[in-house]
């Protein structure tokens, strides 16, 4: 591999959909993944990125984590949240002196990854395009969304141009911002609320739609929102959700149009159903909620603000994981107990 070469750890929905537009564009990338079978289709087909996007196939570079040699200067890692610790200590040693990872995740896996390799090495990214693997060498482009890079200290490098130039080919309105913690805590209220629609097996639109569900995502964003003042971040908005309407004092005929307007943009793709319930109904595995949204909870306790609604999602969801509840109706119902 050349220096130029990057390297996307994780070719599921998010790094597999990047790696295709980056190589159809001409950039050296190799895709590397776990999952032998995806692997190797990768290897014999490329992939095929298909849907209302776009649909084409496109060959690509890829290996398995142990058959990557070499150092990288640019590192994207699109590995589920709480695969991130050990995500990074695997791909450690291929990080050359003075490169950086990226991380094209959802969550707050910076705060990892800079405990891991340092916080001037870590570049912070915001992404919230639909995408699902759909089996090996196969994944589903759902829609076009919002896409942001920047520096944890707000502050913009070189490294971080060059992402954003990257991240530019993917998506031609991606944001170069200096308040990535704003988006990544944004996705963070939006995203507690797709968790709540993965309780049933309605899509996202309809169960952001049901009015009588309306008090558990008011109360969700309202409690994420709270941790993010606590913290000292401006959340920001994007696709319909509107963080100023589930702050503290916030009127609540606000809350019920950042609703309807993310239920109306959820109405406007292939995804219909988000990537947990996947996880959940059609892929049988642990979801993300533990890395995601547990930490709301425990940044909300150091910072002396209660989270009952955030815990009693969490509980929910390790439920249908331990096979302890169904997803229905009547499990977002349990919320309404609050």
């Amino acid at each position: 591999m050349n220096e130029n070469t990057i390297l996307i750890w994780g070719a599921g929905a998010i790094g597999g959909t990047l790696g295709a537009y980056f190589a159809r564009a001409g950039e050296d990338v190799l895709l590397v993944d776990i999952v032998e079978p995806h692997v190797e289709a990768m290897k014999r087909d490329g992939v095929f990125i298909e849907g209302p996007v776009e649909t084409f196939r496109q060959p690509v570079k890829a290996a398995l984590p142990g058959e990557v040699t070499g150092q990288f200067k640019r590192i994207i890692l699109a590995v589920k949240a709480h695969h991130t610790r050990e995500a990074v200590r695997a791909l450690k040693p291929h990080l050359a002196e003075g490169g950086t990872v990226l991380s094209a995740q959802n969550g707050l896996n910076e705060i990892i990854i800079a405990e891991e390799i340092g916080a001037e090495r870590t570049i912070g990214c915001f992404v919230n395009f639909g995408a699902d693997w759909l089996e090996p060498g196969r994944i589903l482009f759902g829609n076009r969304a919002a896409v942001a890079v920047g520096g944890l200290d707000g502050q913009t490098t070189d490294a971080i141009r060059d992402y954003h130039r990257l991240l530019s080919i993917f998506e031609p309105k991606a944001v170069l911002t200096d308040n990535i913690w704003g988006y990544l805590w944004g996705k963070l209220g939006y995203g507690s609320l797709l968790f709540a629609t993965a309780l049933t097996n309605a899509s996202m639109s309809e169960n952001l739609a049901s009015e009588r569900h309306f008090p558990v995502y008011h109360r969700l964003g309202q409690e994420v929102m709270a941790v993010a003042k606590a913290r000292g971040v401006k959340p920001l908005g994007f696709n319909g959700f509107d963080p100023d309407a589930f702050m503290p004092g916030a009127d609540e005929a606000a809350a019920r149009r950042s609703v309807a307007d993310m239920a109306e943009f959820n109405r406007h793709t292939a995804k219909t159903h988000s990537g947990i319930w996947r996880d959940l109904a059609v892929r049988k595995r642990k979801t993300e909620v533990d890395a995601q949204i547990a930490i709301i909870g425990a940044l909300g306790q150091e910072a002396g603000i209660p989270t009952p609604a955030i815990n009693k999602l969490v509980a929910l969801i390790h439920d249908i994981e331990d096979g302890r509840r169904q997803q229905s109706w009547s499990t977002l119902d349990e919320m309404l107990t609050l």
